[in-house]
């Protein structure tokens, strides 16, 4: 038996008790080392309302804010590698526009990297979808709101600005960027892991975006792709294959995050267990994705945990820490 092999049977147990207890539906599995071995497995329901059907392991998800490493950063960091934007510039240098009527404020002075580090003012959540669902109404809206500033947290806010300013460099919304290998905007519904019974939009989400401010924006930067396990693993073997590329995905810019990604810190996502060499980042909707360098292996835990309703105790916290804990099991 291969070592991912080992790595998946005995990461898979608590997937596999978490689905048993009606905790989620169903999730897949995968594990990848840095020579292209790896190991996928899925189990329980894809959907379970209106209609059941089972997990398959090319399942197609809805990635949520995994959006924001495997679409937005990558395309920030290129531009910055290519010397169109500087990290350390303020967004206005390509959104001139952003706050216009107060040139005086500090929403002009907020930086490329302080947004990928999720080192901004910006409120953690803010309902942009409740102003309407004309998307060009909404981007203006967001350009000029008056943002009311707090402490520094994770916020969407910083990725959908990064998303706005792809869109001006390159003249075109982001669900008409080339999503990347293997991924999309969307999906078929009989080929994707369904979400939630929306109340906005009254319907059951399979193949269309869940988050209510991405669907009203049609695209953004902080969530919107879909994509496999396989897709994802694939990324993450692009960068254990060279871990000199992308070297500021990998650079601290707190004690929590890197440029995009989160780095280890007691109680993370990842686990006790995986070297301080690790990145990983989650999504809403069940998703996560965590590249551990020093030990040359990636794992994906891919789940519909908010099918049929987010508001349920899925366990998806310590399901994600127990499954990293088991990858990284000496």
């Amino acid at each position: 038996m291969s070592t991912v092999d080992a790595q998946l049977d005995r990461a898979f147990e608590p997937v596999a008790k978490a689905i048993e207890s009606g905790r989620i539906p169903g999730g897949v599995l995968g594990v990848i080392d840095r020579h292209g071995n790896r190991a996928v497995r899925a189990i329980g329901h894809a959907q379970i309302i209106p209609v059941h059907r089972p997990m398959e392991k090319d399942t197609w998800f809805d990635l949520a804010s995994l959006t924001k490493v495997l679409f937005t950063t990558p395309r920030i960091l290129a531009l910055a590698e290519a010397g169109h934007i500087d990290l350390d510039d303020p967004l206005t240098s390509v959104l001139p526009d952003f706050r216009q009527y107060n040139p005086d404020n500090w929403e002009r002075k907020v930086t490329f990297r302080q947004c990928l580090g999720h080192q901004t003012p910006f409120p953690a959540v803010f309902p942009i979808y409740t102003y309407g669902r004309d998307a060009d109404l909404l981007r203006a809206f967001v350009l000029q709101h008056q943002w009311e500033a707090g402490p520094s947290v994770y916020s969407d806010i910083n990725f959908i600005l990064l998303g706005l300013a792809l869109e001006r460099l390159d003249g075109q919304t982001i669900r008409d960027f080339d999503a990347g290998p293997g991924f999309a905007w969307s999906a078929a519904p009989g080929r994707s892991a369904a979400t939630e019974l929306d109340t906005w939009r009254h319907r059951v989400l399979v193949g269309e975006v869940h988050d209510d401010n991405c669907s009203a924006l049609a695209g953004a930067g902080h969530a919107g792709l879909f994509g496999t396990a396989d897709a994802v693993l694939d990324f993450a073997s692009e960068r254990l294959a060279d871990s000199g590329a992308d070297a500021l995905i990998r650079m601290p810019l707190s004690a929590r995050r890197t440029h995009g990604w989160e780095r280890p810190y007691e109680g993370w996502s990842g686990g006790e267990f995986c070297s301080s060499d690790t990145i990983g980042h989650t999504g809403f909707t069940g998703t996560g994705l965590w590249i551990d360098f020093a030990r040359g292996h990636a794992w994906t835990l891919l789940t519909n945990r908010i099918h049929p309703t987010r508001h349920f105790d899925s366990g998806i916290i310590q399901l994600r820490r127990a499954v990293g804990d088991l990858i990284n099991k000496h």
